[in-house]
């Protein structure tokens, strides 16, 4: 004699599984990428996907925005954060050597505010250089956090001498609201070795994981990307897992497509972009075989943006 479960019980049984299980499937795309061409001379480019995996450029792959600000007038390693009053944040690195980071802002990528060379590292004389900054929107704190890798002479004497010529990075940051007044600058993170290149993903719980690239040279190279568990935006961070990537790759931007986290960087040494894909953050699978990127892009960052975004580029 067979049971018949009532249809109420078998819905309530349903629905307590799904309240107990991690959303894992997001929204579809589209995607944004934001990247530069050569040494960041003609500005900000800007592609989109539908899949993660093959990007279009968008405009023709012509510059959106061309540098004019900065010691050298570059705009390299743009990132992009969208605010909660849908304004677009970016930031970006404006030379090789310097003490400022570039700033503008837009409400739709196509018209732009004037562009600003922000002082980040100016309280420090010797700094030697201010790169790839990212900037992350904090909705507990109601500001935006802006983060970078610099190198201070005297500082971290441990690792001198680690790394290729003077340079010995560690991250640091600053905060802020209105993006007029600034929050004085602070060490970011120091793992105990030159690092750059940091970024944030978060996973399908909400938590916050630090995408880092430890830039040791000597006596090993190292230059690949590792990851950490951070409690905010501001740290602490928890310990670092080995190696994902292989050696000489750099700048990661990170984000969930359906239930994988996929990880992609610049392969600069190859002249290529690569990805690993992942479930669980642990055990990871090269993807780069999949991917389809503009030519010659470098370094940037991708968010997820509403469709009538892209179409409006499109039409741009």
């Amino acid at each position: 004699m067979s049971r018949r479960r009532h249809p109420l019980l078998i819905c309530l049984l349903a629905l307590s599984l799904l309240s107990a299980a991690p959303a894992t499937t997001q929204p579809a795309a589209p995607y944004l990428f934001t990247y530069f061409l050569g040494n960041g001379e003609d500005g900000l480019h800007l592609a989109a996907s539908d899949d993660g995996y093959t990007w279009r450029p968008l405009k023709d792959g012509k510059s959106f925005l061309k540098p004019s600000v900065g010691e050298s007038k570059l705009m390299r390693d743009p990132c992009i954060a969208r605010g909660p009053d849908g304004t677009f944040h970016m930031v970006w690195t404006t030379a090789w050597q310097g003490k400022t980071i570039g700033y503008a802002s837009s409400k739709d990528l196509i018209t732009w505010s004037q562009q600003r060379a922000v002082p980040v590292m100016g309280h420090e004389p010797g700094v030697i250089n201010c790169w790839a900054p990212e900037i992350v929107y904090d909705d507990a704190a109601r500001d935006f956090v802006i983060f970078w890798a610099s190198s201070v002479p005297g500082k971290f004497t441990e690792t001198i001498g680690t790394l290729e010529k003077q340079y010995n990075h560690r991250m640091y940051y600053t905060r802020t609201a209105d993006f007029q007044t600034f929050a004085p600058t602070k060490l970011f993170y120091d793992p105990g070795f030159a690092v750059i290149d940091a970024t944030f993903l978060r996973d399908a719980y909400g938590k916050l994981h630090l995408i880092i690239k430890d830039e040791t040279l000597k006596p090993t190279a190292k230059k690949h990307l590792r990851i950490a568990p951070a409690e905010s935006l501001a740290g602490p961070f928890g310990q670092l897992a080995p190696a994902f990537t292989k050696s000489w790759v750099e700048g990661p931007t990170g984000l969930r497509v359906g239930d994988d986290y996929v990880v992609y960087f610049d392969c600069y040494r190859d002249h290529r972009y690569g990805a690993m894909r992942s479930r669980d953050l642990k055990t990871w699978e090269d993807v780069s075989d999949r991917l389809a990127f503009p030519k010659g892009a470098r370094h940037g960052t991708i968010i997820q943006v509403p469709p009538e975004v892209i179409a409006r580029l499109k039409d741009h």
